[in-house]
């Protein structure tokens, strides 16, 4: 069902609801047609399970065998000690992996525990788990999205959605249908998607789809299966088979040797099982299996979690690290980086060198209450990751925001619209009053007065560099009012205005990601950046870091991915450095290509988007802080400190 076409109107009536929501009666009737609102995992290893997979080693099996042998015809101590030697290993290897499991429980935290629902008319606080399509339910900032839902009443409402489709800033949504059948989730604007982050305003929704039904149960669907073995299991499987196969000759060699020279069949037979049971190295399994160990202790001490033991040694092997932008390379928190005034690009902290002007002071004052960031018990802003970012900028300018207001207060506000592009705030000063407004610069130029022609392209043509550069243009503008108008409205008082300024802003490379770019490239391994953010933002940050250096190093989109035909794509996988607005499902493509080329590729992720890729990859690497429990599952290491660099030291 396109539930994103479907006016909300047609939505309850298709789901049997009402703005009311359902009765108790009928949402136990629902619960148990759908079941509870869970993604389902696959069932968890008991520990005697876990013990005994460490027994299923080609290698183990033959030395078992050969202990029997050993033990069959009379060589007691050989037997005994190979015994030994496979317990230890087991036991080695049991301790590492249920550890891991036991801090995978740790790192684990609950999507959406509870959702404020309307069940009888009555507005109620009940267990996520418990939600059933039809079920009318209401978000505000703060809540994580318990299940996908169809909004139908919104109230400047933003959703951080990283987790889901990789894009890095919050999005806009709107009630509207969307008359277009295959648009991209991060598109589909009057959607909330389970598991994703309401940032910024409030809403009225209702429960479209629940646990496996959902966009996040769709891609956790892909991930059943077993796991691609690691380089070192296919390389010991492979020598243990040549390895048995070779005894097995000698052997008959020497049984067959010994009978034509008319020794006696038995003593001669058990020189050849002898002769197998010392050919097979029985201290190998224990002797990788504790270097493993000690490497994946150290590890830890570096924050990477190794969850298997054999995603030790494929750290080394790795060829390409494929790695998503947001929160690994960059920073994953809005900062601003160019700020426009006076016809003049300057720095963050430029403003504030030789003393403030009073045109200056105006955009900052603009930028600190045109702001709805709050301020917590530990002096910690919270809100929109924009405003965080305007709020912080001034605040390196010496404008706190508080101490403003107190001063300024606002009076009097209109709303950011997705139409106007833009929000008002009314400040009373001096016995006068002011209006703020920021929005795009593009929008703000054609309202405003006092601006010369070349004035007009000067502004335009510092917006269209700044965009260039990759980062996020937002302008700021004010009026003077003698009275407060008796009518609040965008007519009366986004018009007339005088442009104070603009800012660039982006999500910024991390400091020590552009080393850690540099060590890979180093070392004979190539890394690729995958991310769902626009491709000028991506382009932006993987020049920065050194990732894109040439015009051979290619950047490519998703559309432009799914356009081509596999052996195309063959061709140019090796040139390609930077991947933008991808689905799942070409990321596993991208992961295919590679190893089709005979690389071995890490891959990271933190979203369920990036899980079915972690999987396939020859070294899956999870994040542990922002990672979704779906893609913490796949992994087979994780990041505790979410942290390209991390990666870097794990593989050195």
């Amino acid at each position: 069902m396109t539930w994103h076409q479907t006016e909300f109107s047609q939505v309850l009536e298709q789901l049997k609801t009402s703005a009311t929501g359902l009765s108790s009666a009928e949402v136990k009737k629902r619960l148990e047609d759908t079941g509870f609102n869970v993604i389902e995992e696959k069932k968890k290893k008991s520990p005697l399970a876990i013990f005994f997979a460490q027994f299923k080693d080609f290698m183990i099996i033959i030395l078992m065998l050969s202990a029997i042998l050993a033990g069959i015809f009379g060589d007691l101590i050989d037997s005994i000690a190979i015994l030994l030697i496979v317990i230890l290993n087991a036991i080695v290897g049991f301790v590492q992996e249920y550890r891991a499991e036991k801090a995978m429980e740790a790192l684990k935290k609950m999507a959406a525990t509870t959702a404020t629902v309307i069940r009888d008319g009555n507005p109620t606080n009940i267990p996520a788990a418990e939600l059933v399509p039809g079920d009318i339910i209401k978000l505000e900032a703060g809540n994580i999205v318990p299940a996908d839902l169809r909004l139908i009443e919104t109230s400047q409402l933003k959703i951080t959605e990283a987790s889901l489709t990789g894009e890095s800033e919050a999005v806009e949504k709107q009630p509207a249908s969307i008359n277009q059948p295959d648009i991209p989730l991060g598109d589909r604007t009057n959607m909330a998607f389970k598991s994703t982050h309401v940032a910024y305003g409030r809403s009225t929704a209702v429960v479209v789809a629940t646990g496996m039904n959902t966009e996040l149960g769709k891609i956790a669907g892909l991930l059943q299966g077993e796991d691609s073995k690691t380089p070192l299991q296919k390389r010991l499987a492979t020598f243990g088979k040549k390895l048995a196969w070779v005894v097995l000759a000698i052997c008959a060699i020497v049984f067959v040797v010994g009978l034509i020279r008319g020794e006696e069949p038995l003593p001669i037979l058990l020189t050849a099982i002898s002769l197998a049971v010392a050919a097979i190295p029985e201290a190998l399994p224990a002797v990788v299996t504790i270097a493993l160990a000690i490497g994946a202790k150290r590890m830890v001490r570096q924050n990477a979690l190794i969850r298997k033991l054999p995603a030790v040694e494929t750290l080394g092997s790795v060829t390409y690290i494929c790695s998503d932008k947001t929160g690994t390379l960059t920073r994953n928190r809005m900062t601003v980086e160019k700020v426009f005034v006076e016809g003049k690009i300057l720095a963050p902290g430029d403003l504030a060198l030789d003393g403030l002007n009073m045109d200056e002071k105006l955009l900052l004052f603009a930028i600190a209450l045109n702001n709805d960031v709050m301020v917590d018990n530990n002096q910690q802003p919270l809100g929109d990751p924009t405003e965080i970012a305007l709020f912080e900028l001034a605040m390196l300018n010496g404008i706190n925001k508080s101490e403003l207001e107190k001063e300024k207060p606002r009076v009097e506000e209109i709303p950011f619209d997705g139409d106007r592009k833009s929000m008002t705030t009314i400040h009373q000063w001096n016995n006068q009053f002011y209006s703020f407004t920021k929005g795009a610069l593009e929008i703000l130029i054609p309202k405003s007065v006092g601006l010369t022609e070349s004035q007009r392209i000067e502004m335009l043509a510092a917006s269209e560099k700044m965009a260039a550069d990759g980062l996020r243009v937002l302008g700021f503008a004010m009026k003077k009012l003698d009275i407060l108008p008796a009518c609040i409205t965008p007519e009366e008082l986004e018009t007339g205005l005088t442009i104070l300024g603009a800012v660039g802003m982006m999500d910024p490379p991390r400091e020590e990601a552009l080393q850690a770019v540099t060590e890979c490239k180093a070392a004979g391994i190539k890394p690729v950046m995958i991310t769902g953010d626009h491709p000028l933002t991506a382009q932006n940050i993987a020049k920065r870091l050194g990732i894109i250096e040439s015009d051979k190093d290619r950047i490519i989109t998703g559309p432009q991915l799914a356009e081509i035909s596999d052996n195309e794509f063959q061709k140019i996988v090796e040139d390609v450095r930077v991947y933008a607005r991808v689905s799942p499902t070409q990321k596993v493509q991208i992961v295919q290509a590679l190893q089709q080329k005979g690389e071995f590729v890490a891959m990271t992720g933190d979203g369920v988007n990036d899980a079915p890729s972690l999987k396939k990859a020859d070294i899956g690497v999870a994040m542990g802080i922002t990672g979704t429990d779906v893609a913490k599952e796949a992994g087979h290491m994780i990041l505790l400190d979410d942290n390209f660099a991390t990666i870097v030291k794990s593989v050195r």
